[in-house]
């Protein structure tokens, strides 16, 4: 990969380290940025530079905030490995123009990458981007260190979730808790948050280990928590929490050590703010969510908008229509009261207080959840591509114009994002990743079983 060849997907670019993620390339991203800044007079409202816990993050970071000063830009350099959602806190606390993240988020250990974060805590908008990357291929200028400000956000950020009314009470409950970071940068937070009461709270992969051990990917799903719902068993826990790698999303384990979907977790968040708080506003969601949040909007008399996957849609979407709660398929929350950002950690915060409020364990939740909106089941397969096969699966999702599902008419077609065929209240989403050479296959049924058939049936549309 070239500099001209950069594109930023649905947050950030990423690529394979030392393949495409070099450090020409990042000081390349780097010049366009401070070029964009520079143009905007956004110079001296400045730029923060954060980075997560993968290989090499925080010298990527250090070559970034160098190429920044060497433009004359304000730049502000996290001192440790800081979550997203810290730096996009700490941006919009310190008034600076953007912030940016070295992290690869929730990709295998051999990717980085770089997110980018305006002041309101949005990911840049398509315009923002498109005018950083016209400017990707500029002579780099680069500076030494001595004007960059090195800064710590973790005490701000947790002074920040500490500071929510509902800690109090999570606090003093008597939840025993096991909380996976799996080895990023989120370690360290929910315990600090959390502890000085009656709460039981353990942590592990709280180690910094840029090879991820034990998972695929840090990303908080069923197949990279067998640790984490061990240890929940074994330590008779009420439930296991984990964070990605960049701590911007959730994934919950029940006491019995079983995952529950991202679907299930998205829908008792929304339940938590209409029904136990009592609380109103519209719910964004992204097309490749379940259709629970559909049936909570029935039943609590809410808008729910849906827009294409990527947490910018749901963000700008979000302060658009004053959204309560917006989110993804991927696990990431984002909250009406917070900036327009995902944040495991305080997601984190809200469902222990859901289990403290309603009295009841993740299991027990989850039954109350499917009587109030009926059984959904959720399944995801991802199938790796070459760039010859992306093509011709491209050109094949635009043909395709199938009438029914494994033997169930179709009732309604959209391409926003994909291939997204309805057939009521269950769905076949095909759609191609931005950030990865994959192809998603997604599919959500009243039962397991049709959830599967959805699965095999979305193979043979795409003759895989």
């Amino acid at each position: 990969m070239t500099a001209g060849t950069i594109r930023f997907g649905t947050d950030g670019w990423r690529g394979i380290i030392a393949e495409d993620f070099t450090f020409d390339n990042v000081r390349s991203c780097a010049q366009a940025i401070a070029s964009y800044a520079v143009e905007r007079k956004l110079s001296a409202q400045g730029i923060v530079v954060g980075y997560d816990t993968r290989f090499a993050s925080e010298n990527f970071a250090q070559d970034v905030a160098y190429v920044l000063c060497g433009n004359g830009v304000a730049t502000y350099l996290c001192s440790s490995p800081s979550p997203t959602p810290a730096v996009s806190f700490g941006v919009h606390k310190m008034g600076a123009a953007m912030g940016i993240i070295i992290t690869a988020s929730h990709n295998p250990p051999l990717w980085n990458g770089i997110k980018l974060r305006m002041n309101d805590g949005t990911s840049a908008p398509a315009e923002v981007v498109s005018e950083i990357e016209q400017r990707i291929g500029q002579e780099i200028v680069k500076a030494s260190g001595s004007n960059v400000k090195l800064i710590d956000l973790r005490k701000d950020y947790i002074d920040y979730l500490s500071s929510f009314t509902m800690v109090a009470k999570v606090k003093e409950s008597k939840l025993k808790v096991v909380i996976d970071p799996m080895h990023g940068a989120g370690a360290g937070f929910l315990p600090q948050v959390l502890n000085g009461g009656e709460i039981n709270i353990e942590e592990i992969n709280w180690e910094r280990n840029p090879l991820f051990p034990g998972m695929i990917q840090p990303e908080p799903i069923s197949k990279n928590l067998g640790r984490l719902k061990a240890e929940v068993v074994e330590r008779k826990a009420d439930v296991g929490l984990a964070l990605d790698a960049d701590a911007d999303r959730l994934g919950v384990v029940d006491e019995e050590g079983k995952f529950l979907t991202t679907h299930e977790v998205f829908s008792l968040l929304s339940f938590y703010f209409l029904d136990v708080l009592n609380m109103r506003g519209p719910i964004v969601k992204t097309i490749t969510s379940t259709r629970m949040l559909q049936r909570l909007g029935e039943i609590y008399r809410v808008d729910v908008y849906e827009v294409p996957v990527g947490f910018k849609h749901v963000s700008h979407k979000m302060l658009e229509v004053n959204a309560l709660i917006g989110g993804e398929e991927s696990g990431g929350y984002g909250f009406r009261e917070y900036l327009s950002e995902r944040d495991g950690a305080l997601s984190s915060l809200f469902f222990l207080d859901l289990m403290v409020k309603k009295g009841k364990r993740p299991s027990e939740l989850r039954e109350e959840l499917f009587s109030l909106v009926g059984p959904h089941y959720y399944r995801r397969e991802d199938v790796p591509l070459s760039h010859e096969r992306r093509e011709e699966l491209k050109a094949r999702l635009t043909s395709l114009h199938p009438q029914e599902v494994a033997g169930k008419k179709i009732t309604r077609i959209q391409r926003m994002d994909g291939l997204h065929m309805s057939t009521g209240e269950s769905w076949l989403l095909l759609r191609l990743s931005e950030t990865e050479p994959l192809i998603r296959i997604y599919a959500e049924g009243k039962t397991e079983q049709e959830a599967e058939d959805f699965i095999r049936e979305g193979k043979r549309f795409l003759k895989i």
